[in-house]
């Protein structure tokens, strides 16, 4: 099945440890060599409800995406992953 960036920028992001939502993607990272996408990054929490901005993005691994459905990601991140540098 193919599916297109901007498709999966709109699905919701689930974590199946807990099921929180973790919001929209907002970027991924590709290996250039391979073609491949190597890890997805979702936004990080709000500080302040969200008037102050927000805190570094979370980076969670290809290998952590347990399933892609029509409307969410589901996704296994036991402590999120390490925030985007």
């Amino acid at each position: 099945m193919l599916v297109r960036v901007s498709d999966l920028r709109t699905r919701e992001v689930v974590n199946v440890v807990d099921g929180r939502r973790l919001g929209p993607i907002c970027d991924m990272e590709i290996d250039l060599t391979t073609g491949q996408v190597t890890s997805i990054m979702v936004p990080g929490p709000s500080k302040l409800m969200g008037i102050l901005g927000r805190y570094n993005d979370y980076v969670i691994p290809w290998s952590r995406i347990k399933r892609i459905g029509m409307d969410v990601i589901l996704v296994e991140a036991n402590e999120y992953a390490e925030p985007a540098q």
